[in-house]
């Protein structure tokens, strides 16, 4: 028999976010890659506790890691630390890894994480996009489109 979920637990679903990741980078192909987590990780994962607003993709060895996400230590007694910070091992296939590699390879572009969510199966996945930066005039642009579609949409509904 399937345990209760405890209170304020992520079974399925996003557990972070990078929000900043759209309005900074034009997005273009993504991708959905696992990625290699302690015990305690996890459970600090499944709370949503983690952070990706400085979080980055990028190459070692031959294979993909993510860079500088925080997930905090889980404060349930776990002897186990582990560091916040560290590098982790994103899980994806050769051809994969050699086709984004050949995308970063671009002027400008770069892996950006968008976000860390859990499948059907209960495995921590991070949604990996190619992005390019953004120019503040094109940031400046966004801003105007949201703020005219969030005033349509008002007076659409005033209208009724």
């Amino acid at each position: 028999m399937a345990e209760p979920r405890k209170k304020g637990m992520i079974s399925h679903g996003v557990a972070a976010q990078n929000r900043k990741a759209r309005f900074d980078y034009a997005i273009g192909d993504t991708v959905e890659a696992g990625i290699v987590l302690k015990g305690p990780e996890v459970k600090s994962l499944r709370l949503g506790r983690a952070t990706l607003s400085e979080a980055w993709a990028g190459e070692r060895d031959g294979e993909v890691y993510l860079f500088n996400a925080h997930i905090p230590e889980y404060q349930g007694g776990v002897l186990s630390r582990f560091e916040p910070r560290a590098p982790r091992k994103l899980l994806l296939k050769k051809k994969q890894i050699n086709q984004l590699l050949g995308e970063i390879s671009k002027k400008g572009a770069t892996l950006v994480p968008l976000q860390i969510h859990f499948n059907d199966q209960g495995r921590a996945k991070v949604l990996i996009g190619v992005g390019t930066g953004k120019q503040k005039q094109d940031k400046r642009q966004a801003i105007a489109d949201r703020d005219w579609a969030r005033d349509k949409a008002r007076l659409m509904r005033a209208r009724g």
